[in-house]
């Protein structure tokens, strides 16, 4: 048998709205008394709240300083990050990825790891002032493991239309076939093998010297947006 659900009804009669307004009266004059209590209370304790505060306030700062005390040791530490392909050989895949994201930070992008089933392609995204978004695949494999062109198609039919990126790459610790590295260059795909990655990841090079990314100018929709201010500045005189 289905419950009734209980549903609340307005007052019907003079009898229950006296009722309801004494009912509404006590509970006004409760929480005023509550209210007036803790008033009291406050000032009385102002001395032990102006501690508490202060001592709040000091456990803030005291975070605050520590946090970006770790900022900058993870930066400078960072910018000087070299990573063995022997190290890189024994990783499993999400140290792979979560590598591939500090490098990116070493070399001035700002960059997350994004990588996790139905990622559509996107292990790590990076964002950059000059060279726009960047998408990494990452393909850790065994030593002699060999990408194929399928990789490359998945990346070119996700990295524009799903993450916007201006720049997508491959990237493994093995090889790639020939058919995966011409098609990944007749369309855009950067890759990344295991000689190349000794070079960005061991020897320190930065990605856009190693793939020789060119500096991209304002998006489109950047440039559209100030032609029209200029247009509307122009019209109104300003």
């Amino acid at each position: 048998m289905a419950r009734q659900r209980l549903r609340p009804r307005m007052p019907r009669g003079p009898g229950e709205w006296a009722a309801a307004g004494i009912v509404v009266l006590a509970a006004v004059t409760l929480l005023a008394r509550t209210a007036a209590a803790a008033f009291v209370v406050a000032v009385r304790a102002w001395p032990v709240l102006v501690v508490l505060a202060a001592a709040g306030l000091f456990y803030a700062l005291w975070r605050a300083r520590r946090s970006a005390r770790a900022r900058r040791v993870r930066a400078e530490s960072l910018l000087r990050l070299r990573i063995t392909l022997a190290r890189i050989d024994a990783m499993n895949d999400q140290d792979f990825e979560h590598a591939l994201s500090d490098l990116l930070v070493r070399d001035g992008w700002t960059a997350r790891r994004v990588g996790q089933q139905g990622d559509q392609a996107a292990d790590v995204i990076g964002e950059h002032h000059r060279r726009g978004r960047i998408v990494l695949q990452a393909k850790h494999t065994r030593v002699g493991g060999k990408v194929g062109s399928h990789v490359m198609y998945q990346v070119k039919g996700t990295a524009g239309p799903v993450h916007r990126a201006d720049l997508a790459v491959v990237v493994t610790n093995g090889s790639f076939t020939r058919d995966a590295k011409t098609w990944g260059e007749r369309h855009q795909i950067h890759w990344i093998d295991r000689d190349r990655l000794r070079t960005w990841a061991e020897h320190g090079n930065p990605l856009h010297d190693l793939l020789r990314l060119p500096d991209r100018p304002a998006r489109r929709t950047t440039r559209l947006r100030a032609r029209r201010t200029r247009g509307h500045r122009v019209n109104t005189g300003l």
